[in-house]
């Protein structure tokens, strides 16, 4: 059977989000997706991808040089929550779960972007104001090294 690409999933989230929906589930084949309100986790089971529902939640890729933080939605990042205030966080911070550390504009709305793991900021990959795409890669965190 077909699998879900990445644009037909995103299109899936996006009218989720709109919808007054508590939960969804679409089986195609041996391919099931399953989005909740809740536990903000939406799963394909045929190909593991997690992703987030909920605009407050991120999508965590772990690597071995950390934790990337990445964008849930399409909009524009902010590191500071007005212009002329201090950012949310820089490099070498320490980050706790639930710490918003960004945020992102869409449609006029600001959506806070929280962290999900504890670890120092290694690497903020976004410059202030920069368009970003859903899942691009926003902050490396470093969950091993004097946390």
């Amino acid at each position: 059977m077909k699998e879900w690409s990445l644009e037909e999933l995103k299109e899936l989230i996006c009218l989720f989000n709109k919808s007054n929906l508590s939960e969804l589930i679409i089986e195609n084949g041996e391919n099931k997706l399953v989005l909740r309100r809740g536990d903000n986790v939406v799963s394909v089971a045929s190909t593991e991808v997690e992703l987030n529902v909920e605009k407050s939640q991120t999508i965590k890729d772990v690597t071995e040089e950390g934790v990337y933080i990445t964008a849930p939605l399409v909009g524009v990042f902010y590191r500071s929550p007005a212009p002329g205030a201090p950012p949310f966080v820089e490099e070498g911070d320490l980050v706790e779960p639930g710490q918003t550390v960004c945020i992102i504009e869409a449609m006029k709305l600001m959506n806070e972007i929280k962290s999900h793991v504890r670890g120092r900021v290694k690497k903020i990959l976004v410059e202030n104001g920069q368009a970003v795409e859903f899942g691009q890669k926003l902050f490396l965190i470093d969950t091993e090294s004097n946390v």
